[in-house]
């Protein structure tokens, strides 16, 4: 087997730069899909409620408008699905394009969309619609993303590589924070009628600064050897998962610590902080934002470190952090104080990141190159229907049945045990070779066929 840099065909020089280009290509592009994905859920805690299920009651309509936001989860494996078969079809380039104008299409349309004053129940039922496609866009994205840019390290850069996907999430969501907050402050009372759309409207122009990024970037050499070699499964979903079914559920499983308090952190603490604590809008996305600002260095750390000290290492002591932090968070934020509200919400994605700088690498390490871009896409996504899309309507539920955080915390608890011991039955290759240790498993050519 050919290594990353005998594959690419390049000299030294051009080589690092792909290296470059892709984890900025990998960071950029995902901060664009995410920054649609995030500005969709802090609608449904802020404004969606009374512009799409203006019938409900408060508690019905904020159950309504999260019940939206977890489609777009269950849309993401099906995006695994699509677009993992493409991306060990026919590349990773090539479809990371695609996912990323049909997320900035459906996020566009949203920004236009009537609302149920204007158009009945073909409002709500659009708007799911949209989500839907939003949900396949990004269940498509994060696996070629991460690949792009992993592939492209070397062996000792991996867990770093493919942090710089991972840091688009808190760009996305700073991003998307930021947005929110300037227009609640330049339209006032305006923004529950048309201040709001402004954002969704902008994703278009973010669209194309992405393309024109991910035009920029040559195919990952790892999927270019696989080509070369003519080992291009002709059924890569359906292959890993009769060859490689214990992986994909793991990585489904060691993601529960870091999806679902996630979601809890950034979106139902919107709707438990304006409802409960009575805060203000613009104050908790301005705290959101200060958080994901954090991020964007804490991520790329943890990922530098568990090329040092071992992705499950590294991803254990998150599990373990973030388990630690269920009670405080709560307790901070319950203080109603606003310097105290701020500082557990900041604090608050400090443990994520623990778990989501290793994370990418940690999943994606476990599939061949031929199967990669589904395997490591179907385990990461399949976590989003038992853990990111229903935790703020678990929150939600939780809150309204027992009348306290308690409960909350209890739950993000057992998520962290269980990930914990997922983890621990995961294989460490963080130093492996990869290439050799899992691709050489393959031999035998197998002979691509070119249908689609």
């Amino acid at each position: 087997m050919a290594s990353s840099f005998e594959a690419s065909g390049l000299s030294q020089a051009e080589h690092k730069k792909q290296v470059k280009k892709a984890a900025v290509a990998g960071a950029i592009g995902t901060a664009i899909e995410w920054y649609d994905f995030f500005l969709y859920g802090t609608a449904s805690a802020l404004v969606f409620p009374k512009l799409f299920f203006p019938n409900s009651d408060p508690y019905i309509g904020v159950l309504q408008a999260f019940t939206t936001f977890f489609l777009g989860f269950l849309a993401r494996p099906v995006g695994a699905i699509i677009f993992g078969h493409y991306g060990d079809r026919i590349g990773r380039k090539a479809t990371l394009i695609i996912t990323l104008m049909l997320m900035g299409v459906s996020s566009s349309l949203i920004g236009i969309l009537p609302t149920y004053s204007t158009a009945g129940y073909a409002a709500p039922v659009i708007l799911i619609l949209l989500r839907l496609c939003q949900g396949i866009g990004v269940g498509g994205e994060w696996g070629g993303s991460v690949l792009l840019s992993m592939e492209w390290g070397s062996k000792e850069r991996r867990g770093l590589m493919g942090s710089w996907s991972q840091m688009g999430v808190p760009m996305g969501l700073l991003t998307s924070s930021l947005m929110i907050s300037l227009f609640i402050h330049l339209t006032g009372n305006s923004f529950n009628t048309w201040g709001w759309r402004v954002p969704f409207l902008i994703s278009i122009l973010l669209v194309a600064i992405g393309l024109y990024i991910r035009l920029g970037i040559m195919e990952s050499p790892h999927f270019a050897n696989v080509q070369n070699q003519k080992r291009v499964s002709k059924r890569p979903v359906l292959e890993v998962i009769k060859k490689h079914p214990k992986e994909i559920i793991l990585s489904a499983l060691v993601r529960l610590a870091e999806q679902a308090p996630f979601y809890i952190f950034i979106t139902f603490v919107v709707s438990y902080c304006t409802g409960e604590l009575k805060l203000g809008k613009a104050f908790l996305t301005d705290a959101i934002s200060l958080a994901s600002f954090v991020s964007l260095f804490s991520i790329p750390f943890f990922g530098y470190l568990s090329d040092k000290i071992g992705r499950k290492r590294m991803y254990m002591i998150g599990c373990v952090v973030t388990l630690l932090y269920a009670f405080p968070y709560f307790g901070l934020l319950n203080t109603a104080a606003p310097a105290l509200v701020l500082l557990g919400i900041v604090l608050s994605l400090i443990p994520h990141d623990m778990l989501y700088g290793p994370q990418a690498a940690l999943i994606a390490e476990n599939f061949p190159t031929h199967l990669r871009y589904s395997g490591a896409s179907l385990g990461y996504q399949l976590s989003s229907i038992i853990a990111g899309g229903p935790a703020p309507l678990i929150a939600a539920f939780l809150l309204h049945t027992y009348g306290s955080s308690t409960a909350i915390s209890i739950y993000m608890i057992i998520l962290c045990v269980i990930s914990l011991i997922a983890t621990s039955m995961l294989k460490e290759r963080a130093k492996q070779d990869i290439v050799k240790e899992l691709d050489e498993v393959y031999i035998t050519p197998v002979k691509a066929d070119q249908s689609m």
